[in-house]
Formats: C-alpha cells, structure tokens, sequence
C-alpha cells in the first residue's frame, strides 16, 4: 500500500533539510535531485507497508543517492573534494536538536523555507523555489497562482538552484527567521491559496497540502511570535479552512459563501482565528495578511450571509488596496465585490469595466461580472459572461459551479 501524497509532502522537505545541513547549501540542487531519487525508490518498495522509520529509511537513501550523483560528476572538482564526507554514517540524525535546543525533525520544513528564502535571491525566485521544494508544487501550479507562463516559473527555479550553489553559505538557524519573513509568508500564502483553490480543480481542495500549509504557518507563528504578520497569516488560514466542510458538496461541487450551511464550518478553527485576531490587532500596524485575516474574521462571525458587516469589509478591502498600491487585481476585483453588496451591482459593473481595461485576461473576471449581471437582472447579457466565464476557466470544480449558474437562468 502507497503512502499518501500528504507522507511524501511531510518527509521531502525534512530529508532535504538533512542533506543540506550534511553537504551544505550550496549543493542544493544536489541534494534535492537525490531526495527526488529516494523518493522514487520509495514509491516503488513501499507497496506493501511503511518501513518502520520512514524518515531515517528515505535519509539513508538519499545520502546514497547524493554519494550515487557526485562519483558520476567528474567534471566538477569542487564536488570531487568532497568525496572525504562520503563515508559518513549514512542512518545518523533519526532525531536532531539544533544549537538553540529546538526539535530541527519538527522544523525542517521551515528551515528549507529560510534557505530557499535567501536575501541574495530575487523574491520571484524564492517563492518559485520553495513551493517546489518544500510544498512539492508542480511549475503548471505555482504559474497559475502567479498568472505567468510554465517556462517563466522554470526558469526562475534554475536560476534560483544555481545562485545557491554560488552563494555556499551555511543554512539557516532558526533564529534568523525575522531576516527573511516577508518571502516566507508570501511562499506559505501561495501555498495554502493552492490547497483551498486547487489549479485543476479535481479535487476542489487538497486537504494535505492545506494541512501542511497550516502546520508550516504555527511553526513560524512560534519562531517570530512578536509578527502581527504571521499571526493575520496562520489567523487567515485557520478561518478560511473552516469553512471548508461547508464548502465543497458531496459530489465534489463549490458551494458560495452565502449557500453554505454555517453550521457545519469548523468551530475551533474559527475560535482560534478570532482569539488570534483579538489578541494581535488592537494597536497593530496591520500588514496585508493582518487585514485579509480580519475580513476572514467578519464573514466568520456573521450568523448568515445578511448579517455580513459588508461595509467594513468594503473598508478593510479598500485599505489593503492603498496598501499594495493597487498592484494586485485580484485584491481589486476582490474590493468591487464588496463594493457592490454595499452600493449595488450597478455601482460595481461600472467599477469592474475600468478594472477589466488595465487587465483583461484577470481570473475570474468574467464569472464576477457575470454574477454582477444577474443580480441587476440583466439575464441575456449574464447568459453571456457566464458562458465566458466557463470558457476561460481551466478549474473543473469552478467549470462545474459556472454552469449550475447559467443552467439556472436558462431555465
């Protein structure tokens, strides 16, 4: 019986970190292509059960792998020279504590994401690298959250690899966490975005990825505890998830946030945000994910859809926008959705026309203002953007909610 994908999202990134710390950062492409050995190995020898240490298993391996690559690379003296460190003890470190007595097995995760996240990286290329090393992201993902082509995402990945091997520097303890905080929470948000929003939409929601992205949120909460940032983060993430079982129906369906059953949202995730929330935002300088955290939090502590206090979260939305200097559109449309449950769906038609003419191919573009022409009783004219909308749309889950919509009006 396979692992599942949730095992190899947990033990790849800790065996990653095992390697660097054995080899050095500057062998980062190494050492990855030798986890991606092992874990192929391991997929094909644990059919029938799970070793009984599957992370010292997959280690011993994937040192064996590292050793494999640079006895073949004859070419490079620099990895010649380092055939002295061959014959280390290939099942040592099952359980390691680093100099500051953490549990690095429970921290791996992060400490991939402080290396991947080195200053001397463009920030374009730190998040392109750790969604792939540390999430597992395939380059088609990471792309469509960043709404750029394929080749773009793998060219910065292979630039990123070889800037580590240029750089050699030691990896990161976690105490230089604050160093690098802002690209780690851009690299977790993107990631947990995909999990709740999967690219293909089969399934609608990756619950290990959204795990992972969570568990990977509280450990950093932990590292920089003073972060109003990753506090709003992981705040962010807890009250999204909850509404997750209400959100996907029994046939794998998107339910809206106004048709969901809000009882059945996930109640201590939900306490916990606001707590969260309670606790850090009184005298903050709110950052993006601080105040994405507190719109959360409003639809969270709405008792229904008509209760939504949608007038400050038109407020909130239009503070993030100032704040990002309007250059993400997303938050924009975001923002007009808003704007229209306050001042109308004529008020937000208008305002979606200047946004579509700056961007005209913005995701969900088309199924907003489709939505927008509905609710104005505009049904032809909805008929039409819904079946725009469906067209452009390659997310199957969402495919499927677009066309329950325009089978309902074409009724």
């Amino acid at each position: 019986m396979h692992a599942g994908e949730s095992v190899w999202r947990e033990l790849a990134p800790r065996t990653l970190a095992r390697l660097l710390r054995t080899y050095g950062s500057d062998q980062f492409e190494l050492c990855e292509d030798a986890v991606q050995d092992a874990l192929l190995d391991a997929f094909r020898q644990w059919t029938d059960r799970l070793p009984d240490d599957p992370q010292a298993w997959l280690a011993t391996v994937a040192r064996r792998r590292y050793v494999d690559r640079v006895r073949a690379d004859a070419r490079r003296r620099e990895r010649e020279t380092r055939a002295t460190m061959l014959d280390a003890p290939l099942a040592q470190d099952t359980t390691e504590t680093g100099s500051d007595g953490l549990d690095t097995g429970s921290d791996d995760a992060l400490l991939v994401l402080q290396l991947c996240c080195h200053p001397d990286l463009p920030r374009s290329g730190q998040v392109a690298l750790t969604l792939r090393a540390v999430a597992g992201l395939t380059t088609r993902q990471i792309a469509n959250a960043y709404h750029v082509p394929e080749a773009t995402i793998a060219q910065r990945i292979t630039r990123s690899k070889r800037r580590l091997t240029e750089l050699d520097r030691a990896f990161p303890q976690p105490q230089h966490v604050h160093e690098r905080l802002a690209p780690v929470l851009d690299v977790l948000y993107v990631m947990f975005t995909e999990a709740h929003h999967t690219t293909s939409g089969a399934p609608a929601q990756d619950t290990d990825l959204a795990a992972e992205a969570i568990q990977l949120a509280r450990t950093l909460r932990n590292a920089a505890p003073d972060s109003t940032e990753a506090a709003g983060l992981l705040a962010l993430m807890l009250l999204t998830e909850a509404r997750h079982p209400a959100r996907v129906g029994p046939r794998g369906q998107l339910i809206p946030l106004d048709e969901q059953d809000r009882h059945r949202w996930h109640r201590p995730f939900i306490d916990e945000g606001l707590a969260m929330l309670d606790e850090v935002t009184p005298g903050a300088t709110p950052g993006p994910y601080l105040l994405q955290a507190c719109i959360a939090g409003l639809h969270a502590a709405a008792a229904d859809a008509e209760a939504t206090d949608w007038d400050e979260i038109h407020a909130l939305y239009t503070v993030l926008e100032h704040q990002t200097l309007g250059r993400n559109p997303t938050i924009t449309l975001n923002r007009i959705v808003a704007q229209s449950m306050v001042e109308g769906p004529r008020v937000g038609l208008a305002a979606l026309e200047v946004l579509a003419h700056e961007h005209p191919q913005l995701a969900r573009l088309d199924s907003v203002r489709a939505h927008l022409l509905e609710r104005s009783g505009r049904i032809d004219e909805a008929i039409a953007a819904y079946q725009r909308a469906i067209r452009v749309t390659v997310n199957v889950a969402e495919q499927q909610y677009l066309r329950h919509r325009l089978h309902r009006l074409k009724r």
